[in-house]
């Protein structure tokens, strides 16, 4: 299987011309009046440092006059990534609008002018001055894009054979942090570089943030504090919301209670999107009937969220919520206390674990529980497989097919239609990589160092057959992030969350009033997208739901 190619590096420079006009546009006059009013004018000599790689740069630049080069020192060389001239600017929204560490060095090419706007002003102009705020975040995107596919960034070397290598992988690629991914198994030149940076191999995967911040094998917290994604909030601080999770419905929350002016801070545990970030294609989503993925959807929303105040913290795990009548406190997996006036539980739902002999000891080495870029890149089989019925594994063998060979589709039952959207059952069966096995189930993974085969049986006739592969990929029913919540909120017997007419009257604490549509058995206390008790497993329905909870939190407040 292998991977899209990245835009190629030409004579030292990255090659981003087909991009040049949305992501390095140049500013008219008005506009530049406008950022003139926010900035403080500074003034840079010639080979001196604006912004350096590796440390957090919060401000906004735009050059009003000489040149400035964007530069990213790597392990192997030294890349230019592009020029700006008068009139251009520099950033990306995950530096300026997250805080994390700037992945590329700005540094004068002749003396300069520059404009300084702060991150608070920046924001100020994206909510309140579209006519410049639009141009800017257009340019944002198409950088981020450009970086994504350049392989611009913080670097990761590392076995594609490391479940760890995997999962660092796909902790910084949907939390929207561009990074170049260094294989161990295919580079000749990579023990040279570990031994210049005096690491042993045993000791990757490795993540090279800056000369100064270089991580081993670093966890997905020590990941998110080096890169400024989890924040050390205030316990002092009285938010209007606290959201619990960042898929669609959590997401969508934070747009609008941001944009409607209430203090908001979204609490997740991995990152953002949830299961809708697992999806390398969603074609059913109104208003892009050209489809879009999971991560590009995630990447719009958390930007829209942060543009208009709200703030993130990555990775923050709740494991306990304390409840009043007025306040709700939230207490982290690393003691931090966050208080409330409402809450907002969108944990959502993980696909089932297969059952299967061998599952275990191949996770996040040959079985994945998504299917993105990140899952398909680390198979190098022919043959890739997908097992279940419902449209995410359908998404999942119509993406992977443009990878593999070959795709086979495995389901329980007899018949996909059960289960699986029409338009989708159509583009498979058209599809002359993609294979379908009914009632037929995986009875053991094997192999040595890596998974190297599957056996399958049809659950009819009880026969067997082996299938050569290292790559399956499991979209098996759902399991409710639920059994950290306290008793005060009721469940039904699937671990789902009730709300609304679901709750008895015996169950709920709301006096005289019945509790709202999306409000739980606690006042102020609401659920939205998977976690949900006989919630619609769509995205849109997700988005919503956490739309329609600030309606009702605001009626709260």
């Amino acid at each position: 299987m292998t991977g899209k190619k990245p835009i190629q590096f030409k004579q030292n420079m990255i090659e981003i011309s087909e991009k040049k006009n949305i992501a390095f546009p140049e500013l008219n006059d008005n506009q530049i009046a406008i950022i003139e009013k926010f900035a403080e004018l500074k003034y840079f000599k010639q080979g001196e440092t604006i912004f350096e790689a590796g440390k957090p740069n919060r401000k906004f630049f735009a050059i009003k006059k000489g040149q400035v080069e964007i530069v990213q020192k790597l392990t192997d060389e030294q890349k230019t990534i592009t020029i700006h001239s008068a009139r251009e600017f520099t950033g990306d929204p995950t530096t300026i609008l997250s805080g994390t560490p700037s992945i590329a060095s700005a540094i004068a090419v002749v003396d300069c002018e520059i404009y300084a706007v702060s991150n608070q002003d920046l924001k100020k102009i994206l909510r309140e001055i579209p006519t410049v705020g639009d141009v800017i975040l257009q340019a944002f995107l198409a950088r981020q894009t450009i970086a994504e596919e350049a392989q611009i960034g913080i670097e990761i070397i590392g076995s594609r054979y490391c479940c760890n290598t995997f999962r660092v992988r796909d902790f910084l690629a949907k939390n929207l942090i561009p990074h170049r991914w260094i294989d161990i198994e295919d580079n000749s030149e990579v023990q040279n570089i570990l031994k210049e940076l005096e690491i042993e191999t045993e000791q990757t995967p490795v993540v090279i943030c800056s000369d100064n911040l270089i991580l081993k094998n670093p966890s997905n917290e020590e990941l998110g504090k080096a890169l400024n994604l989890k924040k050390s909030l205030d316990d002092r601080q009285i938010f209007d919301i606290a959201i619990i999770g960042a898929g669609p419905a959590g997401l969508s929350a934070a747009v609008y209670a941001a944009s409607e002016g209430l203090k908001t801070v979204v609490l997740e545990k991995d990152s953002p999107g949830g299961q809708a970030s697992w999806s390398a294609k969603i074609e059913n989503y109104m208003g892009f009937p050209v489809s879009l993925s999971g991560i590009e959807l995630t990447n719009r929303a958390t930007i829209q969220a942060k543009k208009f105040g709200a703030v993130f913290s990555i990775p923050a795990e709740v494991v306990n919520m304390e409840l009043n009548s007025d306040y709700k406190t939230l207490e982290l997996a690393d003691g931090q206390k966050i208080t409330a006036k409402n809450i907002l539980i969108t944990t959502g739902a993980t696909y089932r674990q297969l059952p299967a002999e061998g599952c275990d000891r191949f996770m996040d080495a040959g079985v994945y529980y998504s299917a993105t870029d990140v899952e398909a890149l680390m198979c190098h089989s022919p043959t890739a497989i997908v097992v279940g019925g419902a449209n995410s594994a359908g998404e999942a063998a119509i993406f992977l097919a443009e990878y593999a060979e070959k795709v086979m589709l495995l389901i329980r039952g007899d018949d996909l239609s059960k289960s699986m959207s029409e338009y989708l059952i159509a583009r498979i069966k058209s599809n002359d990589k993609i294979t379908i096995l009914t009632n037929t189930e995986i009875g053991k993974l094997k192999g040595d160092r890596i998974l190297e085969s599957v056996e399958i049986f049809n659950n009819q006739t009880g026969a067997t057959q082996t299938l050569e592969t290292n790559a399956v990929y499991i979209f098996i029913g759902v399991v409710p992030h639920t059994d950290w919540l306290p008793a005060e909120i009721k469940l039904d017997q699937n671990g789902f969350i009730k709300t609304g007419r679901q709750i008895s009257k015996s169950e709920y604490g709301y006096g005289s009033r019945a509790p709202f549509f999306l409000e739980t058995s606690y006042p102020g206390v609401f659920a939205a997208g998977d976690v949900r008790s006989q919630s619609i497993k769509r995205v849109t329905s997700a988005v919503g739901e956490g739309a329609t909870v600030v309606q009702y939190a605001l009626e709260i407040l």
